[in-house]
């Protein structure tokens, strides 16, 4: 039989170590061997498991283990668990500080309650004094129903950190489980947001609210899962087939990025060598109207296997991403023209404008490859404001103050040339291959309406369409007009675009420039 002490006995200091042990031992169970046991077999990790995979070996420091909740409403008072529902702490990534939180669904399906909140406020706060990155790992069902406003104010607590926190330290969502209601808005203010494909899904209000509204019937799956959001919403930025995917893509997007707004993104060694890359000489098509795949260009200008595109399935016809050129971290965007001919429209706008102000918020410069014919027209992009979605880009790119350098490897036309970090909008070096076409229109149509009476009145207006487009196309369908206008500063071979692009960033390097003094700028929003 078991020997307990007598009431007034005093702990001995061996009894106090042995609690202290006892306690920690009981806090890395979560909500219980069963529940871990069912997280398990709906295939997903548990919020201590996620935090292993994440961080370098050893280096994970937690904060806020014995924390339970302060609840007793509900019969609440009667079940506590240490940590109430979410891990925190910080580690390294790579040799690099982060801070995390992981939400643990064992514990009251994750819901948040107000200690919940406090803690993860505690290492957002302390993310932003350090200066180093917040990883959210989201696995919860929205706020703990029995404590009422108490864990809506929590929510509040940290959207209000995450949007001071944008801008200053790169903040990473990866969902790994159900993200509804109230909840998802923490996401969404984050920079890039990662889902896991089966198991996750966001929404604002679930499918059983749908069909009570408005009479839909749709799964969670259809409504607000990684591949909903991955190519409808474009809300998610990467869609994962599994966990251990998603934490090395965020191990992966890190390494690109950072520390903080003051910091510069980490270089990797490189060895130089020729940096000719004749491939790109042959990329174009003959036919000026026959489509390509930028990633080729990015491929060949970029250090090898070091493009990571981001919303890679969700407006296809602009491709954004982290690179490195010369070791060194930059952004790409770039029209493509496999996808709707590369034009610019209310998706790929924004999907762009957001990009470009990352990157801009953390010192990565910026690579631009322009082939595009314009703006999408049509009655659904205008109704859907593509007026206001357009002028998103035009703005991030006249707002950045990192160095910004310009490709354009074919067609540059109308407002769109402009909007695609030309040189009126800042950009600091702009090439153009042989190849490029910039003019206020294609030759066809530019034709159609100059020499509109000639064509009429020519006995064969078809062969007269098509002298003058020739005509029109000899005369600024190319890139030397704006050359000796200073708007493209060299006419380039393909082969030597790494070339130039590696030297260009090597010269900006230093580059300083400040925005006007104000509180903030009005995007178009």
């Amino acid at each position: 039989m078991e020997q307990r002490p007598p009431k007034n006995h005093l702990a001995t200091t061996s009894e106090k170590f042995d609690k202290l042990q006892k306690l920690n031992e009981q806090a890395l169970l979560g909500g219980g061997e069963g529940r871990i046991a069912r997280q398990h077999e709906k295939g997903k990790l548990t919020a201590r498991e996620r935090i292993e995979l994440l961080v370098d070996e050893g280096t994970f420091e937690e904060i806020g283990k014995l924390v339970v909740h302060r609840s007793s409403d509900f019969g609440l008072d009667k079940e506590k668990y240490l940590g109430d529902g979410v891990v925190t702490g910080y580690g390294n990534v790579n040799g690099r500080l982060v801070y995390v939180f992981s939400q643990d669904f064992t514990v009251f399906g994750g819901s948040l309650s107000e200690t919940f909140a406090e803690k993860i406020v505690k290492i957002m706060d302390l993310a932003m004094k350090n200066g180093a990155p917040v990883i959210g790992l989201n696995d919860s069902g929205g706020a703990r129903i029995q404590e009422g406003v108490v864990s809506l104010a929590g929510y509040a607590d940290i959207f209000y950190r995450n949007t001071r926190a944008s801008g200053v330290v790169p903040q990473i969502s990866a969902i790994m489980g159900p993200c509804a209601g109230g909840a998802v808005y923490s996401p969404a203010i984050t920079d890039f947001i990662l889902m896991v494909e089966d198991t996750s899904y966001m929404f604002v209000t679930g499918p059983n609210v749908v069909k009570t509204v408005t009479q839909e019937d749709v799964t969670s799956e259809e409504l607000g899962g990684a591949s909903t959001h991955s190519t409808k919403s474009g809300v998610t930025h990467f869609s994962c087939t599994n966990e251990v995917e998603c934490i090395n893509n965020i191990k992966q997007l890190l390494s690109y990025m950072p520390q903080n707004c003051e910091d510069e993104a980490p270089a990797v060694s490189y060895q130089p060598s020729d940096e000719k890359r004749p491939a790109l000489d042959k990329v174009l098509p003959n036919n000026p109207n026959q489509p390509y795949d930028m990633r080729e260009v990015v491929a060949e200008i970029a250090d090898e296997g070091s493009f990571m595109e981001v919303h890679k399935n969700y407006a296809e016809n602009i491709i954004v991403g982290f690179a490195r050129i010369g070791g060194r971290s930059i952004g790409v965007v770039g029209n493509q023209p496999a996808s709707l001919a590369g034009v610019l429209d209310i998706n790929s706008s924004t999907k762009a404008a957001r990009f470009v102000r990352f990157c801009d918020s953390f010192n990565i410069p910026l690579l631009v490859l322009v082939d595009v014919p314009g703006f999408l027209p049509g009655t659904d992009q205008e109704w859907h404001g593509i007026i206001n979605h357009g002028a998103k880009l035009l703005y991030a790119f006249s707002e950045a103050t990192v160095p910004r350098v310009t490709v354009i490897t074919r067609k540059a036309y109308g407002g769109a040339y402009d909007v695609m970090n030309s040189k009126h909008i800042g950009a600091d070096m702009n090439f153009a291959w042989p190849t490029a076409e910039i003019a206020v229109m294609g030759a066809k149509g530019a034709a159609e309406i100059i020499f509109k009476g000639e064509i009429a009145k020519a006995s064969d207006s078809a062969a007269k369409l098509d002298e003058k487009v020739a005509e029109y196309t000899n005369r600024f369908a190319n890139p030397y007009e704006a050359t000796a206008r200073g708007y493209i500063d060299e006419v380039i071979m393909p082969h030597n675009t790494r070339v130039k692009v590696m030297k260009a960033f090597e010269m900006l390097k230093n580059k300083v420039d400040t925005l006007p003094r104000k509180k903030h700028g009005n995007i178009p929003l």
